[in-house]
């Protein structure tokens, strides 16, 4: 199983939501590149970096602080957040980052997922963000009329090879990841499935790797000092 620690920004910043809401936002760092050099130096290879205001507007205001990023700690970067039609993606991909994470756009214009697909393979992951079972958009400020296991069907059929899942209603929240969740997907659909929202404790990591799963997002308890880095990696060896 990777870990990948994540980065959300905002302003440049280096931020957390609870449970998605924008009003509900907590500033950890001023500075996204040092945390990221704090990743590196704890032993991580890979990063999740989710622009908020791109994923909220469709738009890219943290490009450069993603750049800088991936620049100044040279590890896996992979990067969501309004990434809704091809210039977006090559302008990152052409960049330097690793891999780009197509949400809304994933679910909204199924043209654009498979000529994303057909040009860059696996370095195009989708993400399902569920609320109450069905897929959320826009950074998650909208819910889908779509059920989360019909969306992942689909996505199986276009060969996405990467899909990060997050449950909202655990997000930020620290109380535990849906367990369950992850477990039935990973045993449902033959794509790697990385687990984010509310993995909160060793004992959530050490579940998820049980169950064979390819990836697990850690953000807040990183920030709050919930879950060492080093030690995490050290424990799912």
């Amino acid at each position: 199983m990777i870990l990948f620690p994540a980065i959300d920004i905002y302003d440049g910043q280096a931020v957390r939501l609870l449970h998605g809401d924008y009003d509900k936002m907590t500033v950890y760092s001023m500075d996204p590149s040092a945390v990221a050099l704090d990743f590196k130096a704890s032993g991580m290879t890979h990063i999740h970096i989710v622009d908020l205001q791109g994923a909220r507007d469709g738009t890219t205001p943290n490009f450069d602080t993603v750049n800088k990023i991936k620049e100044s700690s040279g590890l896996f970067c992979e990067v969501g957040g309004g990434i809704r039609n091809m210039k977006t993606v090559d302008r990152y991909l052409s960049a330097g980052i690793d891999r780009v994470i197509l949400g809304t756009g994933a679910l909204s214009d199924e043209r654009f997922l498979k000529m994303a697909l057909s040009k860059y393979g696996d370095r195009i992951a989708v993400g399902a963000d569920i609320k109450n079972g069905k897929i959320a958009i826009k950074g998650w400020l909208e819910s889908s009329d779509t059920n989360v296991y019909d969306f992942c069907e689909k996505m199986q059929g276009y060969k996405v090879r990467t899909l990060i899942c997050t449950d909202i209603g655990f997000d930020g929240a620290l109380k535990g990841t849906n367990r369950p969740l992850y477990r039935e997907l990973t045993e449902r659909y033959d794509m790697d499935i990385t687990a984010s929202g509310g993995v909160s404790s060793y004992e959530d990591l050490e579940e998820l790797s049980r169950c064979g799963i390819y990836g697990a997002i850690i953000g807040r308890a990183y920030y709050e000092k919930k879950i060492d880095l080093k030690k995490a990696k050290e424990m799912i060896k």
